[in-house]
């Protein structure tokens, strides 16, 4: 093709051309970013455990050391504990009613039907509840204190506490693990009442029963031992709810992306961690009280 000014035929320079790939003309595709290899994943998870662990041991040295923010701690409670009310009546209903529908048909099937109200009270006081609820506010909670914290790293809010000679640990973490470790056993209590009203709506429409008769099967089977471990585990997992949420906000970096990031590690971590420490209690439960 000419030039209309020159009659000369137009050229074009390699450094001008589009990069070209293949004998087709097609352009070339990027090449992917290499993956990390399996050791460098494991150091650097190793490291983040061993930054929770340094985090969640300052909480003990807090402890140790008067004044306490009282006030701090009962907004806390009422972040944590009271707004989640309305989540934790919803899920406690569900279990014992959806428990209780699922194990009917077999237990009939066996002539057990009697024991139904007290397998259904020993699974959710046992297990059920207290791993639920903890997983279930370990997102809620964990996310929602992990973007707090974060979004006051990101904003130099923490920052600004040090400068002022104030502790940011001692008022921004000490406060939220505490109401965590009272919040989850007073909120799993509530979660078992619920889970028997629900198993027992769910009997009195299937078989009729009484309110007496669910009440006395249930008092006649469940022992101390079925009832302690369940409740005294969910300070455990409070406490790695409030610790875990309050390492990823506290550490946050990268601005308003860190936030998220923050919020999401939170979640899943401290998820993540109490599926693992039940494992442990009960194996120790089964230790202490042999069936």
């Amino acid at each position: 093709m000419e030039n209309e000014s020159t009659g000369q035929p137009n050229t074009v320079s390699a450094s001008s051309a589009p990069e070209l790939g293949g004998a087709r003309g097609l352009p070339t595709a990027p090449a992917p970013a290499e993956a990390e290899s399996s050791p460098r994943v494991w150091g650097t998870s190793l490291i983040h455990l061993g930054g929770l662990w340094k985090f969640g041991m300052r909480f003990f040295r807090a402890l140790s050391r008067p004044p306490y923010e009282f006030k701090e701690i009962i907004r806390q409670l009422n972040v944590i504990g009271f707004r989640s009310l309305s989540l934790v009546s919803v899920v406690g209903v569900v279990i014992g009613a959806v428990l209780t529908m699922q194990s009917r048909p077999v237990m009939i099937k066996f002539g057990a039907e009697a024991f139904i109200p007290a397998m259904v009270a020993i699974s959710v006081m046992r297990e059920l509840s207290p791993v639920l609820i903890s997983v279930i506010l370990g997102g809620r909670v964990g996310a929602g204190i992990g973007a707090e914290l974060g979004s006051m790293r990101a904003s130099e809010q923490i920052d600004a506490m040090d400068v002022a000679a104030l502790d940011p640990y001692k008022y921004l973490v000490f406060t939220r693990v505490v109401a965590c470790m009272i919040a989850l056993p007073l909120l799993c209590i509530y979660a078992d009442f619920l889970a028997l009203i629900g198993s027992w709506i769910v009997e009195r429409v299937e078989a009729g029963m009484s309110v007496n008769l669910f009440v006395n099967s249930v008092v006649s089977s469940v022992e101390f031992s079925d009832y302690l471990p369940g409740v005294a585990k969910t300070i455990f997992f409070g406490f790695t709810i409030g610790v875990v949420g309050c390492y990823e906000g506290y550490n946050s970096t990268g601005g308003t992306e860190g936030v998220g990031k923050s919020a999401t590690d939170a979640a899943v971590t401290s998820s993540l961690l109490i599926i693992l420490l039940d494992v442990l209690f009960v194996k120790l439960t089964l230790m202490i009280w042999p069936p």
